[in-house]
């Protein structure tokens, strides 16, 4: 009798689509908040184009900046933790094997079984301190293109989801008129990026689309009331 292959489908860019959500969360938002800000004391529409772009490079660049730091950090602290976990299993091996037996004691193993598990593991020094890293302290390396990655992510997601509010300034022949195509096309721009977003994550995209427009709308509006007030 035939036997099918079962194939598991898993999420594994959790980290890209956070990079994204940080990126297109804040260019969804500020940008927006900047421009119709500006709508309330200005009458050029140039003016504000060009503040919304320059808000949006600079947003960008500090964003993206924020990011490259961010995984610096903890990949410089994953090697400070492994060179600690690799510098114990040569000055005390004998307590760092017995935190291996205890974690497979957690598990329900019998002791002999733990014995012939820990020995094995503890022959490979490399393979002894990756099991540590892992199991006792739950850090996974680090992609070491992550830092790269991670600011060109948030980087273009955040000009992305900037020139969407800004984008009726562009075409609309009124600042009125902009001001209302802006609010429509953030609204429709947060509801479709939540649902999108809720497909890679949750089992419920749409509560997820309306969580991000809930949100995001309250963030816009606290920005615009902000920009209002020292525009």
């Amino acid at each position: 009798m035939p036997h099918s292959h079962h194939v598991e489908k898993h999420f594994n860019a959790s980290a890209v689509v956070r990079d994204i959500v940080i990126g297109m969360s804040d260019g969804l938002t500020v940008p927006f908040a900047l421009a119709a800000g500006l709508s309330s004391t200005v009458e050029n529409p140039h003016i504000i184009i060009t503040a919304g772009l320059a808000e949006i490079a600079a947003g960008a660049i500090a964003m993206g900046l924020g990011g490259y730091l961010a995984a610096r950090t903890d990949a410089e602290h994953f090697q400070s933790e492994r060179d600690r976990e690799e510098r114990e299993t040569i000055e005390i091996p004998e307590i760092e094997a017995e935190e291996v037996a205890e974690i497979f004691r957690s598990y329900g193993l019998k002791e002999e079984a733990v014995n012939t598990v820990v020995s094995a593991i503890r022959s490979d020094r490399k393979r002894w301190v990756d099991f540590m890293m892992k199991f006792e302290l739950g850090i996974d390396m680090p992609d070491p293109k992550r830092a790269r990655n991670s600011a060109l992510t948030i980087a273009f997601s955040y000009v992305a989801g900037g020139l969407v509010p800004l984008s009726p300034y562009f075409v609309a022949k009124s600042l009125p008129q902009a001001l209302t195509g802006s609010i429509v096309v953030t609204l429709v721009a947060l509801f479709v990026f939540g649902y999108i977003k809720g497909k890679f994550t949750v089992r419920r995209p749409l509560r997820s689309a309306w969580q991000t427009l809930l949100v995001g709308s309250l963030a816009a509006a606290t920005a615009f009331q902000v920009a209002r007030l020292f525009a």
